[in-house]
């Protein structure tokens, strides 16, 4: 269950590099921060990938192939098993893309809750069905998908009658924030009234999280990376631990916020400020019995109900003062012929 209205979730993708001691530190490191959920990958490098799949970047000095990346980020049944029990005793719901048919299997052995389907998987309707007929929430990344083909993936999961959502999404590392689509939001809540919509982003930096959920995300999904100079494909594009803690303090201010709007027909909360901070109208020099006021003889001064309000100050314009005033004494009706 969400910690507040926007269901935050953070991923580590890579971020471990092959090690389930990285791994296990980013469970406690995140478990700090206020967030939901906490995201996985699950690779299985023989059932999603072979050996002709290009690196999208070749950014490794470890392995040969796209494969072997694969390969090295996998962990054994019962290491994803201990990676969700972690997860559950540091209140942090687990959850972990899968990538295969047989990544599927896995997390269904281990127990996830729900299913965050990548953009590169939006037209793969073998695994949309794989997952689907698990009957658990979807949240489904628009990503390098058109409006059709989403409409298209949205219509097929429609038919199976899972808890639906759609995040808007940029498949750029980092994403630069003329390219966030941040207008997506909107017109993904117009296209699908009854789904909930988020935002999945790639900036490396908190203001995207901040901005959807003013503009009403109900997900926000983000990289997470203890230092963006750390070996890994998705580094530059992930937030830091303390950006994480901000994130999550602004998107729940933010929350607040939008629940509480302010009726700015009752202003019954200034009476007493305003008798402080409004003025009354004051002379600006001295001056004698039988002078008329004009625009340039006035001032208004701190506080108001010692004189004639400052707002009313029009009334005065051309009046004959029937008492001497020395400069900056308040003006009051009854100083008036």
């Amino acid at each position: 269950m969400s910690k507040g209205k926007v269901f935050i979730i953070a991923e580590i993708g890579q971020a471990h590099d092959g090690s389930l001691g990285i791994l296990h530190s980013y469970i406690d490191a995140l478990a700090e921060t206020g967030i939901d959920a906490i995201k996985f990958q699950t690779h299985i490098a023989e059932a999603e990938s072979s050996q002709y799949e290009p690196f999208r970047v070749n950014f490794s000095y470890e392995d040969k192939t796209r494969y072997d990346y694969w390969d090295r980020m996998g962990f054994t049944l019962e290491q994803w098993k201990g990676i969700k029990k972690h997860c559950d005793e540091a209140g942090l719901e687990f959850m972990s893309s899968p990538f295969s048919q047989a990544a599927v299997d896995v997390l269904e052995e281990v127990g996830v809750k729900r299913y965050k389907i990548g953009s590169g998987e939006v037209t793969n309707y073998l695994m949309l069905e794989k997952i689907a007929l698990t009957g658990k929430p979807i949240i489904l990344s628009s990503g390098m998908s058109s409006f059709k083909e989403l409409d298209e993936a949205v219509a097929f999961i429609r038919k199976f009658g899972n808890d639906l959502s759609v995040v808007q999404c940029t498949t750029s590392y980092p994403t630069p924030y003329d390219r966030l689509g941040l207008n997506v939001i909107t017109e993904l809540k117009g296209r699908y009234p009854d789904l909930k919509i988020g935002l999945s982003e790639h900036t490396g930096a908190i203001y995207a999280g901040i901005a959807a959920t003013a503009l009403g995300a109900e997900l926000l999904e983000f990289h997470a990376v203890f230092d963006r100079r750390i070996f890994g494909p998705d580094a530059p594009s992930s937030l830091t631990i303390d950006e994480i803690k901000q994130l999550v303090t602004g998107v729940r201010s933010i929350e607040a916020s939008l629940d509480n709007p302010v009726d700015k027909t009752d202003i019954s909360q200034y009476t007493d400020l305003k008798k402080i901070f409004e003025k009354s109208l004051a002379i600006n020099k001295d001056v004698k019995e039988g002078h008329i006021i004009r625009f340039e003889d006035l001032e208004a001064k701190k506080p108001k109900g010692y004189g004639i309000d400052a707002s009313r100050f029009r009334e005065v314009i051309g009046k004959t003062l029937k008492t001497d005033k020395t400069r900056y004494d308040f003006i009051k009706t009854e100083d008036f012929e």
